[in-house]
């Protein structure tokens, strides 16, 4: 199986992109499944129904969220309709929505794929860890191909992330930080890893927003309105490639594509 994972949608850019780049970027990889991190869709803060809705017609199978899940209260009483949609697994119980799916492919076969949240210079939220060890272990009972979205900060915690799942999982991908990481790489035991997949959306912002207003908020100390950027939109993405049978990854891939 072939997976693209795509990381974190920023905006109405962002969204521009991956409408313009999946089927690309399916037909050039053979890819079998579109994973898309889309909390930042709305603006550069959270995401709505209606575009869960324009993600998944651009070509997202399965849209994951993070930190930013709650930021537009329409999504609240909403997400439950969306059965491919994961929000983070370890938020308390009781929360709308679920944080890990099973999307089943044309041909039959299984891609699950888990939603996590850090707690490293986060919310407090449950603990990561011992969730995605329930989590992949539920899953495993369906299907082998199973890839964690880790939303995090801090880059320690997402490398104990992937070697405590090496080898109980297909993947495990930082999002979040918006800034793509050089250190893919497959781990022992057959579990592909990277730090941060990176954004799609305007690169030469601030992660993603103009930069006269961060910088301003920098400078002064004073609160300021964010808006999403324009300049030199790219897509950042990881190409998987893993065996049907046992799930474990046979290489992870980099993928920018940068517009000029």
């Amino acid at each position: 199986m072939n997976i693209l994972f795509v990381g974190d949608i920023v905006g109405s850019p962002g969204r521009r992109l991956l409408a313009r780049w999946a089927p690309r970027l399916r037909a050039e990889h053979a890819i079998d499944a579109v994973v898309v991190n889309g909390e930042n869709a709305a603006g550069g803060l959270g995401i709505t129904p209606p575009l869960i809705e324009e993600l998944h017609d651009a070509g997202a199978d399965v849209i994951t969220l993070g930190n930013h899940t709650w930021r537009k209260r329409e999504l609240v009483s909403a997400l439950d309709q969306f059965s491919n949609t994961v929000r983070p697994a370890n938020y308390p119980a009781g929360v709308p929505g679920k944080g890990a799916v099973v999307f089943e492919l044309w041909d039959g076969r299984r891609l699950a794929v888990v939603n996590l949240i850090g707690r490293v210079y986060m919310d407090p939220v449950d603990c990561p860890f011992t969730r995605a060890q329930h989590e992949v272990a539920q899953l495993r009972q369906r299907t082998p191909v199973i890839v964690v979205d880790f939303h995090a900060e801090a880059t320690a915690e997402k490398v104990a992330m992937g070697w405590h799942l090496d080898g109980r999982c297909t993947a495990v991908v930082g999002t979040h930080t918006h800034v793509q990481t050089a250190d893919e790489r497959v781990l022992p035991q057959g579990t592909a890893y990277i730090s941060d997949v990176g954004m799609t959306g305007p690169l030469d912002g601030v992660i993603g927003m103009q930069r006269d207003r961060v910088l301003r908020r920098f400078l002064t100390g004073m609160p300021e309105e964010f808006k999403v950027a324009s300049e030199r939109p790219g897509l950042c993405g990881v190409v998987i490639k893993c065996d049907d049978a046992s799930g474990r990854a046979e290489s992870i891939e980099r993928i920018q594509c940068i517009e000029h």
